[in-house]
Parts: C-alpha cells; structure tokens; sequence
C-alpha cells in the first residue's frame, strides 16, 4: 500500500502591510507556472494606496527585474539576498563581514565587449541571459540598462550574515535602520500562520482551482476585516510586566462568530471581548523555524 503524498496546485504570493496587518494585494498562480518576481513586479506597478511604501521581500525575490520595476515605478524596497548573488552584483570573490555600498550596475543582454555602449565601465557590466526574464531589454537586443543599487551586508548572530539590496537613501537609512526594518518583514510570516491554521487557508472544501481561489479570496478578506476591528480595540496595560497585545487568533474567532449571527442570537460586544484576549510582547525572543511534512485532511475535517 502506497503512501499519498499531497501535491499543491496552487501557489500564492501576497503583499502585506506591516504597520496596519492587512492584506493589499494577492497574486494566485498555478503551482508549476508561479512566477515570484512577477508578482512582486505586478504589486509594484499597480499599487495604488497612500503613502510612500518600502517593499520589503525575502531571499526569493532578489532579481534584476524585480529592482529594474521599482526604479521605473518610484517605489522604494528592501530585499533579502544571497551571498551568490551579492558578490555577481559587487563583482567580489569573497564578502566581507560587514558592508554597506553602491553598486551602479549596466544591464545588457550581449557578453560581447565590442557591442557595449560604455566601454569604460566594463567592471560595471553584467549579463543578463536570454532566458531569464527582463522587461526593459528585449531578447535579442543590444540595449542597456543602468541600476543602481546599495547593498547591505550585517552580522545577525555569532558567524552568520545578512545581505540586504535596497535603494533607500544611505543618508536618510543607516544600516541600524535597514536591519530594523527588514527585521519587520516576520509580521507576514504570523499573519500567514493566523491566515492558514485559525482562518483555515490551509484547507478547503472545493477542489476546482476556480472555486479554491475564490475561498482564498475571501479568507483574506475575512483576515482583513479582523485587522480593521482589533486596530480599534483599546487594550488596558495595568501593571503588567510586559506590555500587552491582542490575541490575534483569538479576536479571529470572535470576529468571524460575529459575522454569523442570524437574527435572534444574542449579541455581544465585539471590541471589548476582544480586548479581554491578550499575549505578553516578549521582544529579543529567538526560534528555529521547524520544517514538518504534513497530509492532506479529509473533507469531512475543515474549517467552515
């Protein structure tokens, strides 16, 4: 008897506001057609929200394409990257332990010299191959492209680095500031945490693609109207040790309750049962994030 092992058939790349924990955008692709840097490209280019924003994305979203969309649109990130592709950008064998430094780049699709436009800043060249996606060169053609990036590099623990590609200002953003602010980014991963095991995105009565993404849809929306709610919640601090934040998992179920009220049940007040849920913030705390395989639930055990 064979084990099953289940297979996701969809793929989903969200952005995230940090400061008021709500959803903006989300792009779900097919699983064996996701296109990471595309999406981020997309959010970039259609964001329409007030604010000056900073995009701010993991490893996984560290290209040329990704970089060339926030300069032609304006947009400020703060990007995560690997050692591999900090010293392609730098040109270096080797990185040092701590860096903090332009690097003003000349894209082109050709590794030919005689067809460079700036022959005098050969050490900035770097090649772009046809098969890699760019949209302000096309394939086959001997444009160029300028890029300037600053690119970070810190110590976050005893013998392990970070590397950071962003385009924000070295006079207004030190270092200090980048890492702070990259160190934000772990709000999305407890969101998504809220968003699949209390919301219950990580399971799904439909089993159409059409119909999965319109439940997707909607517990975003639902997480969204959560966030609305808890931001008005007025949470009481007394004398605790620790300064107190709503319990997010449970306002979720409280908020959700709510919305199932039929006429005749007996009603609450949401914002103040909300806020009688609280957890400790314990700032400096540190866990290994740990990779367990699971299995597909049955039908019969989901969320509704």
């Amino acid at each position: 008897m064979g084990i099953y092992i289940g297979f996701n058939m969809l793929h989903i790349v969200a952005l995230y506001d940090l400061l008021s924990k709500r959803y903006l955008d989300c792009a779900v692709q097919k699983a064996r057609l996701k296109n990471e840097f595309q999406a981020l490209c997309d959010f970039m280019d259609r964001y329409s929200y007030e604010g000056i924003p900073i995009f701010i994305a993991d490893r996984g979203f560290a290209s040329y394409n990704v970089f060339a969309h926030a300069q032609e649109s304006g947009r400020f990130f703060l990007v995560r990257a690997k050692d591999i592709n900090v010293r392609r950008f730098l040109n270096l064998q080797t990185l040092p332990d701590s860096i903090d430094t332009r690097a003003d780049l000349v894209l082109s699709r050709t590794q030919s010299a005689k067809k460079r436009l700036r022959p005098d800043l050969a050490e900035q060249y770097r090649y772009v191959s046809s098969d890699v996606s760019f949209d302000f060169i096309e394939r086959g053609s001997y444009d160029e492209y300028p890029l300037s990036l600053r690119v970070v590099r810190f110590e976050i623990a005893d013998g392990f680095f970070e590397n950071i590609v962003t385009n924000l200002n070295v006079d207004l953003f030190s270092a200090d500031d980048i890492m702070h602010l990259y160190h934000l980014r772990w709000g999305i991963e407890t969101s998504f945490r809220v968003l699949k095991h209390t919301i219950g995105a990580i399971n799904f009565h439909s089993k159409k693609a059409d119909y999965i993404e319109q439940e997707i849809w909607a517990r975003l929306i639902l997480f969204n109207f959560c966030a609305i709610i808890t931001a008005h919640v007025v949470i009481a601090q007394n004398d605790s040790k620790h300064v107190r934040q709503v319990n997010f998992a449970m306002a979720m179920k409280i908020c959700h309750r709510f919305i199932r009220l039929k006429e005749g049940d007996p009603t609450f007040e949401v914002e103040r049962l909300i806020g009688s849920f609280t957890l400790p913030i314990r700032p400096g705390r540190n866990y290994a994030r740990r990779h367990r395989p699971q299995s597909p639930a049955s039908f019969c055990y989901r969320f509704s």
